[in-house]
């Protein structure tokens, strides 16, 4: 596989997971009528921006991550302080529509006042002296989808109900859980297409597909044929049927068969392949959209314990931090797993997403888990913990986890490249 294939594949695999870990966010913050300003897949600069209605919707740079920024989140835009100029575009109701904050020249048509006082997140007015009549002060009101624009760029405002904090527990909660569930969402919808397209193996004392030139084709064995035993032993699964031929190379085996509601006796004699005998046919397969759902969830809950097994591991000492990979790490992999088949590819990004979703959920501060942490202890006292210490809480934790992908991105390259 080529190198730029390879980074395709990796910037569509680490997309499609952060694009549904946000999206999760996202809709359930819509839900909450929560104003989200943008919808970013990766950091850094941006390379495409497209904004409908209240949300602009962006590309960037670095495809190592995404974010949805939402309202009372951060602090909000500009303080209209008194004293500060500013330009009014109004309705032909007079409610204000635009604040103009710099470069004025440009709106010859906006009402210049001196502001005296305003609020634009509760009862959204701004009072203030008007150009030419500094002696009466009027009173504009402001529409609850009224822009701030400075240096040309327009930033909706957020009144208090539209904000994150100001939302129920229950709705936060919510919201942030929903990005690590979406990913085990995608998880499930990615098993199931896999299970659609190519079949579920089942444990069935069945044959599935045959090979050519392999011992069972050579006797005359079929795929779909029901095994009731070999060599006088009754077998009820598919392992059971692989554990006798393995057992006996060379050595010939005779086939109690049904097929077509008849019952066959068929000899075959194992080819004996590093000490183990093969016949040359695939464990069955199950096509029907039943077994595909039930694949996406039996699947999705089998890689998900597994995970916890290993985390298990690392809390008990049993697992190491060489073990960890980062991008670089799997980048590397996403390379060698797509070279051998697009459904082995989409099996990876399956329980990558599996990975991102839990990972977040571990109550770490700066991950979704630290944040639902914060939200727990609410729930607890009956009051949230103060901003600016949760705030600190999370700065430690984000610059932890840089530490410790440095040392993970450090240890991939002296393992792949060095």
């Amino acid at each position: 596989m080529s190198t730029l294939s390879t980074v395709l594949a990796f910037i569509l695999l680490f997309g499609a997971l952060v694009f549904f870990h946000e999206l999760g966010h996202f809709i359930f913050a819509k839900r909450s009528g929560i104003l989200c300003r943008e919808f970013a897949i990766g950091f850094g600069p941006k390379i495409f921006a497209y904004k409908k209605n209240e949300t602009v919707y962006t590309i960037r740079l670095l495809p190592l991550g995404g974010y949805v920024r939402m309202a009372g989140e951060d602090p909000e835009l500009i303080d209209l302080k008194p004293g500060l100029r500013v330009g009014l575009i109004l309705d032909e109701n007079e409610v204000v529509q635009k604040i103009i904050i710099n470069r004025k020249d440009k709106y010859p048509d906006a009402r210049m006042i001196e502001i005296e006082q305003a609020d634009i997140e509760k009862d959204l007015f701004i009072r203030g002296f008007e150009e030419g009549d500094e002696e009466i002060s009027r009173i504009f009101k402001i529409d609850e989808k009224a822009v701030l624009v400075e240096n040309g760029i327009e930033s909706q405002i957020a009144p208090i109900e539209r904000q994150f904090s100001s939302k129920s527990l229950l709705a936060r909660t919510l919201t942030i859980f929903a990005g690590p569930l979406f990913n085990f969402i995608l998880a499930i919808i990615v098993f199931i297409l896999i299970g659609v397209v190519q079949g579920v193996p089942t444990n069935e004392p069945m044959l599935g597909q045959i090979t050519k030139d392999g011992s069972a084709m050579n006797a005359g064995l079929k795929e779909g044929d029901y095994i009731h035993s070999i060599d006088g032993a009754e077998v009820s699964t598919w392992i059971d049927i692989v554990e006798i031929i393995q057992k006996n190379p060379d050595k010939t085996l005779t086939f109690h068969i049904e097929r077509n509601q008849k019952i066959l006796d068929i000899d075959v004699t194992p080819k004996n392949i590093d000490g183990e005998g093969k016949i040359g046919v695939y464990q069955p397969m199950d096509q029907s959209i039943g077994g595909a759902f039930a694949y996406g969830f039996t699947e999705t809950w089998f890689w998900t314990k597994q995970i916890f097994i290993i985390l298990g591991d690392l809390v008990s000492g049993g697992f190491t931090i060489d073990a960890f990979s980062g991008p670089v790490g799997i980048y590397a992999s996403t390379e060698a797993v797509a070279q051998s088949g697009i459904f082995n590819l989409l099996r990876w990004g399956a329980l990558l997403s599996i990975n991102l979703g839990i990972m977040n959920l571990l109550p770490i501060p700066a991950l979704d888990g630290g944040r639902l942490l914060f939200f727990g202890i609410e729930a607890l006292r009956g009051k949230p913990i103060d901003k600016n210490k949760e705030g600190f809480v999370h700065f430690i934790g984000f610059a932890l986890l840089m530490i410790l992908m440095l040392v993970v991105t450090w240890n991939d390259i002296q393992r792949f490249f060095l």
